[in-house]
C-alpha cells in the first residue's frame, strides 16, 4: 500500500510544481513587460517636454511691446534658493526694465524677510537699473513687508500698503538654542575639538562667553545700522522717525503711511492706473512652466518606479 501511494503522489507533487514554476515564469514576464512600458513611456515624456521646453523658450517676436507696467513679485522668504529667490528676481527686473514698453516696475511684496545679503544684492541692483534706464520702481505691499523685504522696498521712488498690510521690522538676528544645562542634569559630557579658541561659539551643545557674546552683538549692530541707512537714504525726509522705528516693531499699512515708512493706500491696479497710466500689466516674474515641472519630478518618480519595480520583484522571488 505504500508503494502505491508513493507512485500516485510522485505525478501529482510533479504537477503541482510545474504549475508553480510556470506561472512564476508568467509573473516574471508581465512584470518585466510592464517595467519595459514604464521606461518607455518615462523616455518618451522625458524627450517631448525637453523640446516642448526648447519650443517655449524661443522668443515669440522680436516687435517691441506696446506699453504697459511691468510686475516682478516678491513673495516668501527671500535668499538663494528660497521661495523669493533672488536670482530669478534679478532676471525678472533685469527683463522688465529693458523691455521698452514697460513704463514703470512694480514689486509686488508679501514676505516675512529673509538674507540680508540678498536683499542688498535685490536693493543695489534695482538702484542700478533705475538709473541705466531712467524707469520709476514702485512697491505695493500685499500682507506683509517685514524686515529683509523691507530693506528691498526701500529702493522703490513710492510704497503702496494696504491699510492692513504688516510693515516695519527694521532689525536684524541671529537666534539659536543652548542645552549647557541640560546636559549638566542629564549628566552627558560634550566632546568637541576645534583649532580655534571660537571655532565653536555657536554650538549650542557648548556654553557661550561674555566675549562671544559681544561680538556676535557687534556683527549683528553693524548689519543693523546698514540697514537703517538703506531706510533713511531711501525714504528720506518722508521718515518721521520714533526711537521704536528700529528696533524691530512693525505696523500696519495705516500706520506705516502716517510714519512715512509707506506713502499712500494702493493695490497694483490702483498703480497701474493712476501713478505709471498704463493699465495693461505683463508679468515678469521668473516661475516654472509645467514643461520645466514634469522635468523636475521626473528623475524623483523614475527613482520611486524603481524602488517599487526592485521591491515587487525581490518578494516574488524569495
Amino acid at each position: 500500500m505504500k508503494s502505491d501511494e508513493k507512485q500516485t503522489d510522485s505525478p501529482q507533487w510533479e504537477r503541482e510544481t510545474l504549475e508553480k514554476l510556470v506561472f512564476a515564469m508568467l509573473d516574471e514576464k508581465k512584470a518585466a513587460r510592464r517595467w519595459g512600458i514604464v521606461w518607455r513611456t518615462g523616455i518618451f515624456l522625458l524627450i517631448a517636454t525637453v523640446v516642448w521646453m526648447g519650443f517655449s523658450n524661443v522668443p515669440s517676436s522680436s516687435a517691441p511691446s506696446t506699453p504697459h507696467t511691468a510686475v516682478v513679485d516678491i513673495k516668501g522668504e527671500i535668499g538663494s534658493g528660497a521661495e523669493a529667490n533672488s536670482t530669478d528676481i534679478l532676471d525678472a527686473l533685469r527683463s522688465a526694465f529693458e523691455d521698452a514698453g514697460a513704463l514703470a516696475v512694480v514689486l509686488v511684496i508679501d514676505s516675512p524677510g529673509g538674507s540680508p545679503v540678498h536683499a542688498g544684492v535685490i536693493n543695489d541692483e534695482i538702484h542700478r537699473l533705475k538709473a541705466l534706464h531712467g524707469k520709476p520702481v514702485y512697491a505695493v505691499v500685499e500682507d506683509s513687508c517685514a524686515s529683509a523685504a523691507y530693506y528691498v522696498a526701500a529702493s522703490a521712488d513710492m510704497i503702496y500698503v494696504d491699510k492692513a498690510s504688516i510693515v516695519g521690522s527694521i532689525g536684524v538676528l541671529m537666534d539659536g538654542f543652548g542645552f549647557t544645562g541640560l546636559m549638566d542634569k542629564v549628566g552627558i559630557e560634550r566632546r568637541l575639538l576645534t583649532a580655534g579658541a571660537n571655532k565653536g561659539f555657536l554650538d549650542p551643545f557648548s556654553p557661550q562667553t561674555e566675549q562671544q557674546r559681544i561680538h556676535a552683538l557687534g556683527m549683528l549692530k553693524e548689519i543693523h545700522d546698514q540697514f537703517i541707512t538703506v531706510v533713511r537714504t531711501g525714504r528720506g525726509e518722508r521718515l518721521k522717525e520714533t526711537p521704536d522705528m528700529f528696533s524691530g516693531l512693525f505696523w500696519s499699512g495705516q500706520q506705516a503711511v502716517q510714519l512715512g515708512l509707506a506713502d499712500g493706500l494702493g493695490s497694483v491696479d490702483y498703480v497701474a492706473r493712476e501713478i505709471v497710466k498704463a493699465e495693461e500689466i505683463v508679468d515678469y516674474t521668473r516661475r516654472d512652466n509645467v514643461a520645466e515641472r514634469l522635468v523636475k519630478r521626473f528623475g524623483a518618480a523614475l527613482a520611486e518606479a524603481t524602488v517599487r519595480a526592485v521591491v515587487v520583484n525581490g518578494a516574488k522571488i524569495h
